[in-house]
């Protein structure tokens, strides 16, 4: 048990005299990535703005007709059964 606790505060010992060179490294990982990142053109920012906007009505549309059938299908059985 004494052994265990040793070897862990001897591992923790490791990770805390290796913590500046784990950010650094971290940190030149993270330049690295970014400068593959790029912005998007203006097309392609008018081109995804439009496939949301229609992707948004349609499903608008479909949940309200949907909507509407329930309603309408609930209302007809309170009707139906509440004579």
């Amino acid at each position: 048990m004494a052994n265990s606790i040793t070897a862990a505060r001897a591992n923790f010992g490791d990770r805390l005299k290796s913590w500046p060179e784990r950010v650094k490294s971290f940190y030149n990982d993270v330049r690295t990535e970014m400068r593959k990142v790029t912005a998007p053109s203006w097309k392609e920012v008018q081109a995804t703005t439009a496939v949301v906007v229609i992707t948004v009505f349609i499903f608008g549309v479909y949940f309200f007709v949907i909507d509407n059938l329930i309603q309408k299908g609930v209302t007809f059985l309170y009707s139906y059964f509440g004579h």
